[in-house]
């Protein structure tokens, strides 16, 4: 079988090579600014953590801080859980319901009488970085206190951590020293992305040279290595190629739909190709370069 292009992508979860990232617990920290439309009118505040739970489900944990429109007196402060549905690391719709209570007062800034309130409602991500996403939601909420209720309109913020520096580890299955790879499929010789006046195997050294050459270089949160800066995860692998005339595109998620997939088997991969991680449990959020002889180079928390 004819590989139809230089670039393959190649899914190392729970791959049976024994080349397997050890679980990270990823997690999001994310700020919200909204307003609470009911007979008065209130200003919301959120900050709170997020994290995957199992399938589709997903867990937010956070603190509520709500006041009037302008300068009047009231206001409510406590704390609350939400519980989405479908919410990806890809981005897009998702569903929320949340409960959260605490104390307030309708006529003073004091925090004297308590409150509940449960709240649903559906929201939308976008991820113009990696790590970084913006979205929406909107919901309707009723609250104990005072018999309030009306839609609730919020936009927010969220910082993903937990992707930096998805390591794979050995297992019984790892060679420990370089060994050299089984050509199990022939390789094609030409590819529409490959310059005219090179082989794919010696645009591949090249690549895997390039990204080499930058180990030592600091991790940086958007980084291209631009003037001798640092690189992002993604940033690493689109200079390596762009150096030699190949154009990738600047998010992992994106890369990741270049080319051809590989199965997830050791002995199919070559060097140049791009090894994926999800650690949000859906979509990806890492990517790597791998080299030959069960080695990878990355841009992780520690740098190249």
């Amino acid at each position: 079988m004819n590989r139809p292009s230089l670039l393959k992508v190649s899914l190392l979860l729970l791959s049976m090579t024994g080349l397997r990232p050890p679980m990270l617990h990823a997690q999001t920290i994310e700020a919200q600014v909204g307003r609470f439309w009911d007979s008065d009118g209130w200003t919301t505040y959120r900050v709170g953590i997020r994290r995957s739970l199992t399938g589709v489900l997903g867990a937010q944990l956070h603190g509520d801080v709500t006041r009037r429109f302008g300068n009047e007196a009231g206001g409510f402060a406590g704390v609350g859980t939400d519980l989405t549905a479908f919410r990806s690391s890809s981005g897009g719709p998702y569903l929320v319901v949340g409960l959260s209570g605490g104390l307030g007062s309708e006529t003073s800034n004091a925090l004297s009488d308590p409150w509940g309130s449960w709240s649903a409602g559906i929201g939308y991500d976008l991820f113009p970085l990696d790590f970084i996403s913006v979205g929406a939601e909107g919901r309707w909420r009723e609250v104990s206190l005072g018999g309030r209720d009306g839609g609730e309109l919020a936009i927010g913020v969220g910082v993903h951590l937990g992707g930096g520096s998805p390591r794979p580890r050995a297992t019984r299955n790892q060679v420990t020293e370089p060994a050299p790879m089984t050509e199990t499929t022939p390789r094609a010789e030409t590819s529409p992305l490959v310059p005219s006046g090179t082989t794919p195997a010696r645009l591949a050294d090249s690549v895997v040279a390039t990204a080499a050459e930058a180990m030592g270089r600091p991790y940086e949160f958007g980084g291209t290595g631009e003037n001798g800066e640092g690189f992002d995860c993604s940033g690493l692998i689109q200079y390596a190629y762009g150096k030699h005339g190949i154009e990738l595109p600047r998010r992992s998620v994106d890369q990741a739909r270049q080319g051809s997939k590989v199965d997830r088997k050791l002995d199919l991969l070559r060097p140049g190709d791009l090894l994926t991680f999800s650690n949000r449990g859906r979509g990806v959020t890492h990517v790597g370069l791998y080299m030959g002889g069960g080695r990878f180079i990355h841009s992780a928390t520690r740098g190249v």
